[in-house]
């Protein structure tokens, strides 16, 4: 059986900045190269729904257990030392499924908000990714889109500037024989903090998560 990583290793935590979208500190940002993580739809705790998030060498970055396996409309992205990064909640009395992105456990200023498209005929995105403020169906604030289909976990995430910024992929083992969908891999460029696009991730999963369709 293909090992979903080689090893388990705690590290510091992982840098939170402050900003929106973007971080000085990824490690991404020394040498320009994407940061590839292996994602594993499964919690490392007994009885837990959530993601555990791998890098290139077997470290455990980020996770998501989410004990009220029932509760769908808050989830937190943390550390590996179980540190909350970000708090995703579904934002109430929206006539959109929209989800609201707080630093740590906050729930006042949230940090952006990602909006899932409704109407598909009219572009290639799922969903947009917005700043604070901004109006739900409106180019206006619009940060990021994102485009393809979750359930076939293949989707990019472009700036304003159409430039990709991030890339959830199929994750084939050794001999390229493609695993199952609760393995795949997350491509984040430097442009992207990679706890956001994680945070992307999570967002996509409560969207989509029980389409066996094309989104």
């Amino acid at each position: 059986m293909t090992k979903v990583y080689p090893k388990v290793v705690i590290p510091t935590s992982v840098s939170s900045d402050q900003q929106r979208f973007s971080s000085e500190t990824s490690t991404a940002g020394r040498n320009h190269d994407p940061v590839v993580l292996t994602v594993w739809k499964k919690s490392l705790l007994f009885s837990c729904d959530g993601f555990t998030v791998f890098d290139n060498n077997g470290n455990l970055v980020f996770r998501v257990d989410n004990y009220a396996a029932g509760n769908k409309s808050e989830v937190v992205l943390m550390d590996a030392n179980g540190r909350s990064l970000l708090t995703i909640r579904r934002k109430r009395a929206s006539i959109t499924d929209n989800w609201l992105v707080y630093d740590g456990e906050t729930t006042v200023n949230h940090r952006f908000s990602v909006t899932k498209r409704v109407n598909l005929l009219n572009g290639k995105a799922i969903a947009n990714v917005s700043t604070t403020g901004s109006p739900n169906n409106n180019k206006k604030g619009v940060a990021y889109e994102i485009e393809g289909s979750y359930a076939r976990r293949c989707c990019v995430v472009y700036d304003d500037k159409r430039q990709c910024v991030a890339e959830i992929k199929r994750k084939e083992a050794v001999g390229g024989v493609a695993l199952g969908g609760d393995v795949f891999r997350l491509v984040v460029q430097p442009e992207l903090d990679s706890t956001v696009a994680m945070a992307l991730v999570v967002v996509l999963d409560q969207m989509f998560g029980g389409v066996s369709r094309r989104f």
